[in-house]
């Protein structure tokens, strides 16, 4: 197929790979909209699934780069990936009809669409009636970075435009954002530092001592500024 050949800008997956209270985090917020199936698109190397995993009876991940989804394929066969995971060499409108799941997970994955209300479409007709669709994307174009642009993202989100996404058949659950300490710290790099590309150092600063803070502000100010917006929307007809 032609996405065979995707490959990726930049070598974010690894660098965030590090990013464990965060992902902590994330999982907290995402885990409740899941269900029993999952279709995980743009899976990268699998390392959001030991986060999020509940005893799903499927966990399909769904990526275009063949290295990353033979990553993930190695992570199941050496067991640090549950057995109910499955991998697909694609984009979400290459597989086969049959395939379909309570939710429809993008993990930062939406801004590097061009067309993501296309996208949005086509992954609602994969979700069961009732099921929930799922995206994490950065936050507030005013934050669009040289880090941004070097990783391949078309654009950053905010709750008006992630709210003009909504389609027929589906129904915005949930609107929020997260990690307000770090809005700052991306303000201060886009502003002061201009770096296209964090350092390890600086991702495992941020993870170790901005995010656990974040986590109680977000809560404080009812998730209305931050870093990145979560959006769930729910399949009703």
């Amino acid at each position: 197929m032609p996405d065979s050949e995707y490959t990726y800008v930049g070598s974010e997956l690894y660098l965030f790979e590090h990013a464990r209270n965060w992902k902590r985090y994330l999982a907290q917020n995402i885990r409740p909209y899941l269900g029993t199936s999952v279709i995980e698109v743009g899976a990268g190397i699998g390392a959001n699934v030991g986060y999020l995993y509940e005893s799903q009876a499927a966990w399909l991940c769904v990526e275009p780069d063949p290295r990353s989804a033979d990553r993930i394929r190695a992570r199941i066969e050496h067991r640090e990936l549950p057995a109910t995971c499955r991998v697909f060499v694609g984009t979400i409108g290459d597989l086969p009809e049959r395939e379909h799941a309570t939710s429809v997970l993008y993990i930062d994955v939406l801004e590097h669409i061009e067309d993501d209300a296309r996208e949005v479409v086509i992954a609602a007709r994969r979700l069961e009636l009732g099921g929930h669709l799922i995206a994490l994307c950065p936050a507030h174009q005013w934050l669009f970075s040289p880090f941004d642009a070097a990783i391949g993202h078309y654009r950053r989100y905010a709750a008006a435009s992630c709210r003009r996404l909504t389609v027929p058949g589906l129904r915005l659950v949930a609107l929020r954002y997260l990690d307000s300490v770090g809005m700052l710290a991306s303000a201060a790099n886009k502003l002061l530092l201009r770096a296209s590309t964090p350092t390890k150092e600086q991702i495992l600063l941020w993870d170790r001592f901005m995010v656990p803070v974040s986590r109680c502000l977000d809560h404080l100010i009812n998730h209305r500024l931050g870093k990145s917006i979560l959006v769930v929307w729910q399949k009703h007809h």
